[in-house]
């Protein structure tokens, strides 16, 4: 054993040696412990974790449900602050119709439950108003929007029921330009009401506990003097990586790696001595440098992204990129640019009312901005877009 251990500290004597054990422990055996189970990490096992991921999610979404819907029968008549006749500060409006699958999960309900809590909770929303936004057909049917919850969160049909002597108008044809159609629809609806603000919600976007506060501090304090087309509250987890073509990532990057292997490397002088003079200082600290980024990236971003969670100001803004739209905040002037912006533009397979809003925000040489982490989770397991799906999986 004597002699193990002198071959092994004679191996590890030359510095580069030293840097090579550290890659592969923080490498190749403790991100692989850590980041097997992280969905969003390179070092996610799905074979082992997906299947067990996603029931577990399955099964969240109907306890959720289950509690929304017990929250709208027995919550008492209380209004949802907007009602004093009174222009909004801010319009909340959830965009809602009936899905072929998945019924049960019920996620305007989910959803609606959770925005009323929250406002309920908030002490200056008091003039913010929440409105459902029923873009189905037939919105009869649309008993989730159209039942007990309607109480606390008034709903906007688009269409009539066809009974009352009202002409039914024809839903688009083209799935995409009528989703883009029933998003107009409800933006406009929203910016009706005069609100400083429209907040625009799909029915599987759940707000996150802290989802106003942040917006207060991005919409009044940071975007104040400027006029944003609008702010992206969500990004796909799977798109926040560093190596996605955003600038600003890159600048995230670098500098978390600086910070991290100057950490290292002081660490390390500390507990050594120092580098041996066969590795230039200069040398090792960028080598621990790439190493932090490496394990950064590894890991996944997103989930280093939580440590900002820690208090409103710390959320980071930058620059929208293309896709996806489950929760835009708009002033009332960027309101009124998207609307005309979208109908301008027809959507199609491929090119939807993410891929239009980008378009015009590019053409139009507007501005809008993303909020990370996300204020939203994208709930939506069953599609009203995509088909029927036999087998859910996140």
């Amino acid at each position: 054993m004597t002699g193990l251990m002198f071959l092994l500290r004679r191996a590890l004597r030359p510095p580069w040696m030293q840097l090579l054990l550290v890659y592969v422990l923080v490498l190749a055996v403790l991100l692989p412990l850590i980041g097997q189970g992280k969905r969003h990490s390179y070092y996610f096992r799905a074979s082992a974790h997906l299947a067990g991921l996603t029931e577990q999610a399955l099964a969240d979404s109907l306890e959720r449900a289950e509690e929304a819907e017990s929250y709208f029968r027995e919550a008492a008549d209380g209004g949802d602050g907007g009602e004093d006749g009174e222009k909004p500060h801010m319009a909340v409006v959830i965009v809602t119709t009936v899905r072929s699958q998945g019924a049960e999960y019920r996620y305007y309900l989910q959803v609606a439950a959770a925005l009323h809590r929250l406002l309920r909770r908030c002490p200056w929303c008091r003039h913010y108003r929440l409105m459902g936004c029923n873009v189905h057909p037939w919105p009869a049917e649309h008993w989730q929007a159209e039942g007990a919850a309607s109480r606390l969160v008034p709903v906007v049909r688009r269409f009539a029921d066809g009974g009352d002597g009202q002409p039914q108008p024809e839903p688009e044809s083209e799935r995409f330009e009528k989703e883009k159609a029933d998003y107009l629809f409800c933006l406009s609806r929203g910016l009706a009401l005069q609100p400083r603000y429209v907040l625009v919600m799909e029915d599987d976007a759940l707000p996150s506990p802290d989802l106003f506060p942040v917006l207060r501090d991005v919409l009044e304090r940071r975007l104040a003097a400027r006029d944003p087309l609008y702010v992206k509250l969500y990004h796909p987890e799977r798109l926040q990586g560093f190596l996605h073509p955003e600038p600003a990532r890159i600048m995230e990057w670098a500098g978390l790696g600086a910070l991290g292997g100057g950490l290292l490397f002081y660490l390390h002088r500390r507990l050594t001595g120092g580098w041996a003079s066969s590795l230039s200082s200069s040398l090792a600290f960028c080598a621990l440098a790439a190493l932090c980024m490496l394990a950064a990236e590894g890991y996944g971003r997103v989930y280093l992204l939580e440590a900002r969670r820690a208090s409103p100001q710390l959320y980071a803004m930058s620059p929208a990129s293309h896709c996806c739209t489950p929760a835009m905040a708009f002033t009332a002037r960027g309101a009124a640019r998207a609307l005309r912006y979208l109908r301008a533009r027809r959507c199609r397979s491929g090119f939807a009312k993410d891929s239009a809003l980008y378009e015009a925000l590019r053409d139009e040489g507007d501005t809008a901005y993303v909020v990370e982490p996300n204020l939203v989770s994208h709930i939506g397991l069953y599609s009203t877009l995509r088909g029927v799906i036999e087998q859910p999986s996140l």
